[in-house]
């Protein structure tokens, strides 16, 4: 073979082209490309200036707008399938509805499926579900997180038998959805941009994370036609499946977008913050707040309410942080963070009083809803290698009829199982009470933290001490009210000596003495240490894989 430095010798045997021969190719050669470009020009429009339009009047960006916005100014878009179904449907499906490839979102590789709703209104037509499971295929093959952007009214239904039935049918790409999740840790972020109805919905159901946009999507198994054939009832899309029903009240959507441009930003954000290998490290950031003034943030009162985000801010660095369902079981506060640059998934009680679905919530209280937010969090940063920070205020499960009849025993079992089972660092810092199960379910020394600290204020104990007298004594006072009996002394001494041993139990140097905390630690000294403690953890060696983290 010759060198790039020798002269060029045509192969022997073959006619060397004329001038005019060369020129005759490339003039062919130009107008086959010229012929492909106009192709792709039209196939790019989508289904028509009209419907641009009119997806621009409701206030959203067509499906090539969006992508355009999503990835790294100047970055190429390797786009798959753009000619697919071109030839099929009298020309009324260009690139099958839906755009896919592979560009770079904040720095990063990543499978981009778009919904084309200038197309059918995005519906899917057979070549849309071969297109989605070739992304999905690119996505696995080379372990590149996948972005979906949906704007889809569902099945193209006189198509459903290419469809919906078939071993490579629209059940497929939810197979994979699970499978990437589960097994493969190959991240999915799925944005409700637009309808998202019936089966549909269970891509972004499927997804790590889902993010909504306010007043231009809806998600739901039926539409509010078809509830009122089935069920008689009348319905709005918004109340039925808008962005704040299933932010507030579902729990079903992770985050809330007042627009398009803001959807896309906190994609970026999220791809951002994604692990890159085990030494992921972004550029470190000061915090929001001032640390010296941390000591200004609790109470005198450890009953009394204060606001979490103070602490959060003082310790954390001011970029990267973005708090997961924060319409939803406010009463926990869950957020993507950084600390000196290193991700980090942080899990706080809140303290306070709060509204949720309509109904009145105790911050420090652990609900059903509370322990299934936690533990989808909890999931995702262990499929995505991000140590967890667990700063605990948290008194216990919630009990009562109501309680029990909304499952909070199933639900707390699994934010336990899924805490247990977590394949990354978990650190304690405990600020005020860690109390009853709740203490057990926020990472609690017997379930292996990779450290454990705690401030002076921390209480650590089965329950406060007023609680353990009405469980010891509540039944005997009752008795003496009812005979109408005077309490006597002795009861009364009884009582003052429970809640005196209990403070003493619960005082912090209690339970560092007896080795339940590895430290207390000066509040001031808190983001330090946790940048030590985050650092070690960073050599603990996965116990699966035997890889670092």
């Amino acid at each position: 073979m010759p060198m790039p430095d020798e002269v060029f010798r045509p192969q022997p045997g073959l006619a060397v082209p004329t001038a005019r021969e060369r020129a005759a190719r490339a003039n062919r050669m130009r107008h086959l490309v010229e012929q492909w470009r106009q192709l792709e020009e039209r196939l790019r429009q989508g289904g028509g200036p009209a419907r641009v339009e009119k997806q621009h009047k409701a206030g959203k960006l067509t499906a090539r707008e969006r992508i355009a916005k999503l990835l790294d100014p100047g970055g190429d878009f390797l786009e798959i399938g753009l000619l697919v179904a071109y030839d099929l449907y009298d020309g009324q499906a260009p690139s099958a509805g839906v755009v896919t490839g592979v560009g770079s979102v904040a720095g990063r590789l990543a499978v981009v499926v778009a919904n084309d709703a200038t197309v059918k209104a995005g519906a899917w037509w057979p070549e849309t579900i071969a297109k989605i499971l070739r992304s999905q295929e690119i996505a696995i093959r080379h372990r590149l997180p996948i972005v979906y952007l949906v704007d889809c009214a569902g099945v193209n239904l006189p198509y459903q038998d290419g469809i919906f039935p078939g071993q490579y049918g629209a059940g497929r790409i939810f197979y994979n959805n699970s499978k990437m999740r589960r097994e493969l840790r190959v991240p999915q972020i799925a944005a409700v941009m637009g309808p998202c109805i019936a089966g549909g919905a269970y891509l972004p159901a499927l997804s790590d994370v889902m993010i909504m946009v306010e007043k231009t999507s809806f998600m739901g198994l039926g539409g509010p036609n078809l509830v009122k054939g089935a069920t008689g009832q009348s319905v709005d899309a918004e109340t039925l499946g808008g962005a704040a029903m299933h932010n507030a009240v579902s729990g079903v959507a992770h985050y809330r977008a007042a627009h398009d441009e803001e959807c896309l930003d906190l994609i970026r954000r999220l791809v951002a913050d994604l692990p890159r290998g085990p030494a992921a490290r972004l550029e470190p950031s000061a915090p929001l707040l001032n640390q010296d003034d941390i000591y200004e943030a609790l109470p005198q009162d450890h009953r009394l309410p204060y606001d979490i985000q103070e602490i959060v801010f003082r310790l954390f660095d001011r970029q990267g942080f973005l708090e997961f369902m924060a319409d939803y079981a406010p009463e926990m506060l869950c957020a993507n963070a950084r600390l000196e640059g290193i991700p980090v998934g942080v899990i706080a009680n809140r303290r306070g009083f709060f509204q949720a679905g309509g109904k009145p919530r105790i911050g420090g209280i652990v609900y059903t809803e509370t322990a299934r937010k936690v533990s989808y969090f909890v999931e995702n940063c262990s499929r995505q290698g991000t140590p967890l920070v667990y700063l605990q205020d948290v008194s216990g499960f919630m009990i009562g009829p109501e309680a029990e009849s909304s499952g909070i025993i199933r639900a707390g079992a699994e934010m336990v199982e899924t805490m247990s089972c977590a394949r990354v660092a978990k650190i304690i810092v405990t600020l005020n009470h860690a109390s009853g199960a709740g203490y057990y379910a926020m990472a609690g020394q017997g379930f292996e933290p990779n450290f454990t600290f705690s401030w002076p204020t921390a209480r650590v104990g089965v329950m406060e001490g007023e609680s353990a007298v009405q469980a010891l004594y509540a039944a005997e006072i009752e008795k003496l009210r009812a005979s109408g009996q005077v309490e006597p002394a002795e009861l009364q001494e009884a009582m003052d000596r429970t809640r005196a041993d209990y403070e003493r139990w619960l005082d912090a140097r209690f339970a560092a003495a007896r080795g339940h905390v590895d430290a207390v630690i000066d509040p001031r000294d808190t983001r330090r240490v946790l940048h030590l403690a985050l650092t070690a953890a960073r050599s603990w060696p996965d116990l699966l894989t035997g890889q670092l983290k």
